[in-house]
């Protein structure tokens, strides 16, 4: 009898562990992210009780320095601004880790100034690239789970410095040859650090 109740006290212990951690993960505190660039700061906002696992890859990026030296190379002013992926001289920056899972079925939408993931036209293939929405884009918000549906995980917003935002959506722009390159500011947005705020 004795150890028939000391197996349920172990497991209501076990139970209460596993609700207590499901809770903190479902109240996870927001983080704040202040990217400095050469046209000034933007503090992000990054929510990771609605995006988990794309806010602990974006950190780990932000913690490794893969950021700094990038630039935003892919700016449309009616659309997004995109950065993380090369430097100055559009040399890539290759990704230090495994792709992430998509998120983007979290219920969030590609409002304008949120913060998403850009990837390839495989679902769960973003690495380190992001962008800034810049408008409402309705058509990159996760319909369903096909590669045509699942949408661009959002996981945060801009916080502070959206006038630094506008500023770069409205920088003359130029194509330097191939596609990702068809929009990029003849004056380099440059990404000099990114850092996590306390």
């Amino acid at each position: 009898m004795k150890k028939i109740i000391a197996a349920l006290i172990c497991l209501s212990l076990l139970v209460g562990a596993v609700t207590v951690h499901a809770a903190d993960a479902d109240g996870a505190e927001p983080v704040r992210v202040n990217i400095m660039t050469t046209e000034g700061n933007i503090v992000l906002e990054l929510w990771p009780d609605k995006a988990p696992k794309t806010v602990e890859n974006f950190l780990r990026y932000v913690e490794s320095g893969h950021y700094e030296g990038t630039i935003f190379h892919r700016v449309i002013s009616n659309f997004m601004i995109q950065a993380g992926g090369f430097d100055e001289q559009l040399h890539p920056r290759r990704a230090a880790f495994a792709p992430v899972v998509n998120e983007a079925d979290n219920g969030l939408k590609n409002h304008t100034y949120t913060i998403a993931m850009a990837r390839t036209s495989e679902p769960h293939s973003a690495t380190a690239e992001f962008f800034i929405n810049v408008q409402d884009n309705a058509p990159l918000d996760f319909r369903s789970k096909t590669p045509q549906g699942w949408g661009y995980c959002v996981f945060g917003k801009v916080y502070a410095g959206k006038n630094v935002v506008e500023r770069i959506r409205t920088m003359p722009v130029k194509a330097q040859g191939r596609p990702p390159f068809a929009h990029v500011p003849v004056r380099p947005v440059v990404i000099k650090r990114v850092m996590v705020l306390p």
